[in-house]
């Protein structure tokens, strides 16, 4: 199975840990929330070949999430409508994401790469 990661922090009643996963289910909420995105889709080919075949979607498609310490990096996957502006898009996911996580987690979110894979109507 792996080793699961996840960012640590600590306060005045002891240590928190929040695991890769559901910093990755919450960017992607994040993410289906903003204004051009259509959907998420698996970073290869062959990752989405398995998504076909499984019964139930993958929780961390379309994102993947890199944690060091306190701080976490971001990268999202996604379909665009057709017609919006790609900058503006862009830009408004990677603003709504690392808000999103950030307030969330209350962890720093170093950075968010917006990576599109594709356009729809």
């Amino acid at each position: 199975t792996g080793v699961i990661m996840s960012v640590n922090t600590s306060n005045v009643y002891g240590k928190i840990s929040i695991s890769d996963r559901v910093l990755a289910r919450v960017a992607a909420y994040a993410a289906l929330d903003c204004y051009g995105i259509v959907e998420l889709v698996s970073r290869r080919f062959m990752d989405s070949i398995t998504e076909l075949l499984r019964k139930k979607p993958s929780e961390g498609k379309g994102i993947k999430v890199v944690t060091s310490g306190d701080r976490i990096y971001i990268d999202v996957y996604v379909i665009i409508k057709y017609g919006v502006s790609i900058n503006a898009v862009a830009e408004a996911l990677k603003e709504g994401v690392k808000y999103k996580v950030e307030r969330f987690s209350g962890m720093i979110v170093d950075t968010v790469n917006v990576n599109i894979m594709g356009v729809k109507l």
